[in-house]
């Protein structure tokens, strides 16, 4: 039985003003009416019904989360009391679907990542969950690069295993790469044989459970006593020590890059991670100057430009490759090269206590 695992707990920095810790950006609209959560969910129809989608998400976001939501059942909205980054996350998602299904198997989503080609995706998962199938594995989805992107890590395969490239398969890991700079990624294209990590993954809860044993011995320690106190009034006490003791680390580095079976399956679906607001620039539908533009905006001698609004008119008049993205309470002006920097500014006011802005 497949299940989906949504994690949905990060604040979003880099797509601030916009994103804030009271709402991050899961649960905006970056790309038409539905928010980005929405999407996730809506793209498993057909493969995952709503009843068998998880979200694990910051207790502050459950009401967010259902509000959204109103097809998942309430009792699959998971409660982090404390961000530990994806490795606790995961670790009690897969003891709550262990002790409802000892089969399970999970398919791992970031709640803020762009699908375009939903039914490619449906048949890249099926090939992986089938993979995730055999005992100890661990499955990834890669994606296939389009270009030497600097902003993602990527993961190597075993290339000498036969590849037909009509047919979707799961090929043994050989390594993880880190984001590399622009030298690298152009090596690792050239080579054939890197693709993109896309942070989805796919496996048998127990599977899962028993490498983080092995690997994350502290955290499969600490939520192994969540099991006896599942469904019971003594569960949320349980978990917010679990999420207490466990270390923060990625899944990435604490299991997958250390565990003996990992395999990728390689799929090309129009995806992307939405990353930041030059990613959504690029994404969004533009005039014939090369303008994105959202809300009440007016541009003259302007190219090449993401501009959004809520309420007030904004104007750009000479402007050329630039983001700017106004709010009530504060205005984003920057290079649209330069958006990484976004989360520099966020980190900035935490810094100087001015979380009234973030």
């Amino acid at each position: 039985m497949l299940y989906a695992v949504i994690m949905a707990g990060g604040i979003g920095s880099r797509f601030w003003p916009e994103s804030r810790k009271a709402r991050p950006k899961q649960f905006i609209n970056v790309f038409g009416e539905a928010t980005l959560i929405q999407n996730t969910v809506a793209r498993l129809q057909g493969l995952i019904p709503p009843e068998r989608c998880f979200v694990v998400t910051h207790e502050r976001y459950i009401d967010q989360t259902q509000h959204q939501l109103p097809a998942v059942p309430p009792e699959n909205i998971l409660a982090e009391p404390i961000s530990r980054n994806t490795a606790p996350c995961i670790a009690y998602a897969a003891v709550k679907l262990q002790a409802l299904d000892p089969e399970a198997t999970m398919l791992v989503l970031p709640a803020d990542h762009l699908i375009e080609n939903v039914q490619r995706f449906h048949e890249v998962v099926r090939v992986a969950a089938e993979k995730a199938q055999e005992p100890g594995s661990l499955v990834t989805i890669g994606i296939t690069p389009t270009h030497p992107s600097t902003g993602y890590g990527y993961i190597q395969y075993d290339g000498d295993a036969p590849i037909d490239p009509d047919v979707t398969q799961a090929f043994p890991v050989r390594t993880f790469a880190e984001k590399p700079d622009i030298a690298t990624a152009e090596r690792f294209l050239d080579s054939g044989d890197f693709l993109w990590n896309s942070g989805m993954f796919i496996w048998q809860a127990d599977s899962i459970l028993g490498e983080m044993e092995k690997h994350l011995p502290d955290a499969h320690k600490a939520f192994m006593p969540v099991c006896d106190v599942l469904g019971t009034e003594k569960e949320g006490a349980a978990v917010y020590r679990a999420f207490q003791d466990s270390p923060r680390i990625s899944i990435d580095y604490g299991v997958m890059e250390r565990a003996k079976k990992v395999y990728v399956v390689p799929g090309s679906f129009g995806w992307s991670d939405v990353g930041d607001w030059r990613t959504v620039y690029q994404l969004s539908p533009k005039d014939d100057h090369g303008n994105a533009l959202k809300g009440n905006v007016i541009v003259h001698d302007s190219s090449r430009c993401y501009v959004q609004t809520d309420e007030r008119l904004v104007v750009l008049i000479g402007i050329h490759d630039a983001i700017v993205v106004d709010t009530d309470d504060a205005l984003l002006v920057c290079q649209r090269e330069r958006t990484q920097g976004v989360k520099n500014v966020v980190d900035y006011l935490h810094a100087h206590q001015l979380d009234r802005y973030v």
